[in-house]
C-alpha cells in the first residue's frame, strides 16, 4: 500500500509538472491580450483599485475640458445675477466701460457691453427686440450660436424682434420675427454697442442710449403684464464672473445636468459624466477617494489646458502670419472649432480659458463688417510678455477697421484684464491716442509709464506676471486679410 500510495503522489507530481509545463507553452501561444495582462488572470486587488481610481480621474478630466463652455456662461451668469438679480427683464449694461473690476474672459472695455441670461423653462418663449447697429448674439449655454445679431444677422444691422424657442417647443411659430429654438433652455444675450469719439476720448452716452432700447418679453404676456426693462449700471464694481475653480465646478455642473433637457448633451459626452456619477434626476454622491480625483481634476485639467497653450500648436495652423508672433484664436476654423473631419476639442478648451462668445461673426472673413482678433503671447523674440518688462508695439497708418481697432492687455491663466492702478488697460482709435507723422501709432506696455512716452499711449502691467496682447479691428478691411497691413510683433525696450 505504501508503495502504491508513493507511486500515485509521483505520477501526480509528474502530471502536475506537466501541466504547468503545457500552461507555460500554451501561454507563449496566447491570444495578445492574455499574455499583455497577467498572463489572463485577474489583476490584484490593489492594481484594479487603483486603475479605477485612476479612470475616474480622467474622466474627471475630459468632463472638465468638454464642459468648460457651459461652467464659463454658468460662471458669468451667476456672478451678474448675484449683483444685479434675475430674470428676463434685468439687462446689466457695462455704462462707463468695463474695467478691469469685472472678472470676465477677455472682455471687451472699447465697446459697451450689456450681457443678460434668460430662462426658456421658467418663461417659455422670448422675444427680444434688438436695437439697430448692435454688435451681438445668441448662444446656448454650451455657448454655440443660435445667431449673430446686428450686420451679420439676419436684422443687417437695421434691428428687429428676435423669438427664442425652448428646445422642446413644438407649437407654432408666429410670423414677423426671427425665429430660433435654442438648445437648452438656458441663453446668453450678449450685445454690444459702439461708442463715439468725444471730445477727449470715446464718448459712451450713445451707445447705452441705443442698448437701452433692448426690450425683452415673453411671446405669450400680455401688455398689461409685462415687466419694465431693468438696465443697472454694472461699471465700476467688483464682480466675480468666472467660472468655478473649486468642488463647485461639478455641483453646478450637475445642477445644469438636471436643469436642461437630456438632448442638450449627447449621449456619449453623457456617458462619460455618468461614469463619474453625474446623471441626470439621479443624486450626485461621490464617494470614498472620488471627491479628492475630482478635485484633483478640477485644479490639474487647467493647467493641461495652459500647458497646451504654452507649448504652442505643432501644426502651426493658428499663426496668422508666417513672419509674426500673433495666433489665431480659433486656429482658421469656424466659429464652432470644426476643422477639416473633426472638432478641434483643445483648441476649443483653450479658447474658454481665457474667452467666452463664439459668433460666427468673429471668424468669417467678412469685409467691413466682422470683427478679428489677433492676439500674442510672445514678443519679437519669442519670449513670453511678462509685466515687469517694457514693451512697445507699432501699428502702421491706416489700420483696416473701418469702425475702430483696439489694443488690450489681459492675464494669461484667465483673460481677465490686467489688475494695475490704471484699471482700464486698454485704448482704442477713439482715444486721443500720440500719432507719428505717418499716421502710425506706438503704444507701450511696462510696470511704470515710460518718462518718454505719453500717458494716452501707455498701458500698464503687473510686475512678475505674464501678459497677452490682444489687437481688435471691427470692421474688418481686405489689407487684413491679403495681408498688405500687418501689426508689428510687440518689442521688448528694457
Amino acid at each position: 500500500m505504501a508503495f502504491r500510495f508513493q507511486m500515485t503522489m509521483t505520477a501526480m507530481t509528474l502530471a502536475a509538472l506537466g501541466t504547468l509545463a503545457t500552461g507555460a507553452a500554451v501561454a507563449a501561444d496566447a491570444p495578445p491580450l492574455v499574455r499583455q495582462i497577467n498572463n489572463g488572470n485577474w489583476l490584484s486587488q490593489t492594481e484594479a483599485e487603483s486603475l479605477r481610481d485612476e479612470l475616474f480621474y480622467q474622466r474627471a478630466v475630459h468632463a472638465y475640458m468638454t464642459m468648460l463652455p457651459a461652467l464659463n456662461t454658468i460662471g458669468m451668469r451667476d456672478g451678474s445675477e448675484a449683483v444685479f438679480g434675475k430674470g428676463y427683464d434685468v439687462l446689466p449694461i457695462w455704462k462707463d466701460r468695463m474695467d478691469s473690476r469685472t472678472w470676465v474672459p477677455t472682455p471687451n472695455a472699447d465697446v459697451i457691453y450689456s450681457m443678460s441670461y434668460l430662462d426658456l423653462k421658467k418663461d417659455g418663449p422670448l422675444v427680444v427686440a434688438a436695437p439697430p447697429n448692435v454688435i451681438g448674439m445668441f448662444t446656448d449655454f454650451f455657448q454655440r450660436t443660435i445667431t449673430d445679431v446686428g450686420l451679420i444677422g439676419p436684422d443687417r444691422a437695421r434691428g428687429g424682434l428676435y423669438l427664442l424657442l425652448p428646445p422642446d417647443y413644438t407649437g407654432e411659430i408666429p410670423q414677423g420675427y426671427f425665429a430660433f429654438k435654442s438648445s437648452t433652455y438656458n441663453v446668453l444675450l450678449f450685445f454690444r454697442t459702439i461708442m463715439k469719439k468725444g471730445t477727449n476720448g470715446p464718448d459712451p452716452g450713445p451707445a447705452v442710449a441705443l442698448a437701452e432700447q433692448t426690450r425683452v418679453y415673453p411671446l405669450w404676456a400680455a401688455e398689461k403684464d409685462l415687466k419694465p426693462m431693468q438696465f443697472p449700471n454694472a461699471s465700476g464694481r467688483r464682480i466675480n464672473m468666472m467660472y468655478p475653480v473649486d468642488s463647485s465646478f461639478w455641483s453646478k455642473l450637475k445642477e445644469f445636468v438636471d436643469y436642461e433637457p437630456a438632448s442638450a448633451i449627447d449621449p456619449e459626452l453623457s456617458g462619460v459624466l455618468a461614469s463619474i456619477g453625474i446623471v441626470k434626476g439621479q443624486p450626485f454622491k461621490p464617494t470614498g477617494k472620488q471627491p479628492q480625483l475630482l478635485q484633483k481634476a478640477v485644479e490639474t485639467a487647467p493647467k493641461m489646458i495652459l500647458a497646451q497653450r504654452q507649448l504652442g500648436r505643432p501644426d502651426g495652423r493658428d499663426r496668422y502670419y508666417k513672419d509674426r508672433q500673433y495666433l489665431n484664436t480659433w486656429a482658421s476654423g469656424t466659429s464652432e472649432w470644426l476643422q477639416e473631419g473633426y472638432t478641434d476639442i483643445t483648441q476649443r478648451s483653450s479658447y474658454f480659458q481665457i474667452a467666452f462668445s463664439s459668433a460666427s461673426a468673429m471668424v468669417m472673413r467678412t469685409l467691413d463688417a466682422g470683427s478679428k482678433y489677433p492676439f500674442t503671447l510672445k514678443d519679437a523674440n519669442g519670449s513670453f510678455l511678462t509685466g515687469s518688462n517694457v514693451y512697445r508695439l507699432h501699428l502702421p497708418p491706416n489700420p483696416p477697421a473701418k469702425l475702430f481697432w483696439a489694443v488690450t492687455a489681459y492675464n494669461i491663466t484667465d483673460g481677465t484684464m490686467t489688475e494695475a492702478p490704471q484699471q482700464l488697460p486698454s485704448i482704442n482709435a477713439f482715444n486721443d491716442v500720440a500719432t507719428n507723422s505717418d499716421g502710425s501709432v506706438d503704444l507701450w506696455f511696462g510696470p511704470q509709464k515710460p518718462a518718454e512716452v505719453p500717458e494716452s499711449n501707455w498701458i500698464q502691467t503687473v510686475s512678475g506676471r505674464n501678459f497677452l496682447v490682444a489687437l481688435r479691428l471691427y470692421g474688418t478691411g481686405v489689407e487684413f486679410f491679403d495681408q498688405t497691413w500687418k501689426p508689428d510683433d510687440v518689442v521688448k525696450v528694457r
